[in-house]
């Protein structure tokens, strides 16, 4: 799905909160983990890591291991920036100001758009359900599949253009 605002915002947003995330943590945010952030955040779009070695290896030319952008990617999703879809094994960067493990992802079967929204009460009903069932939640995700707007709208807009059978 294209974007129609200033991504800049964005992208400067979720680089502050890992500056943040990682200084909490004694850690030093590195070019590596900064290049690999950025790839991943530069779209509200999710993207597999294999993507992110490509997209980067044809930016600057340098291919990175694999195993090496799996190791920056956990710890971008342990201070909170990314999170993984797990329907689609991808990526996507937190660009809300989200509690960690507290929003809803809705993403676009089509796009791979992914948008958060605020999950605390969906959260919540699933854990007080479970518990009365005796069960433990632990860690609750909650993916929702369906289609963007622009996904959604698209071929309603080719079947506007197609001849109306007489």
């Amino acid at each position: 799905m294209t974007q129609k605002h200033d991504h800049k915002n964005c992208m400067s947003g979720v680089e502050a909160r890992a500056d943040a995330g990682f200084t909490a943590r004694g850690m030093k945010m590195t070019p590596l983990r900064r290049q690999v952030l950025a790839t991943i955040a530069s779209s509200h779009d999710a993207v597999g890591a294999y993507e992110v070695v490509e997209r980067i290896a044809k930016k600057d030319g340098r291919r990175l291991a694999p195993v090496s952008v799996y190791r920056i990617i956990d710890s971008l999703m342990d201070i909170g920036v990314v999170h993984k879809l797990e329907s689609r094994q991808a990526y996507y960067a937190c660009h809300g100001d989200h509690a960690l493990g507290r929003q809803v992802a809705l993403v676009c079967r089509t796009c791979a758009h992914v948008a958060e929204i605020d999950g605390r009460s969906v959260l919540a009903s699933i854990k007080s359900q479970a518990s009365r069932r005796g069960f433990r939640a632990e860690s609750v995700l909650v993916e929702v599949l369906g289609l963007c707007r622009s996904c959604d709208e698209a071929p309603q807009k080719q079947n506007a253009k197609l001849p109306v059978a007489k």
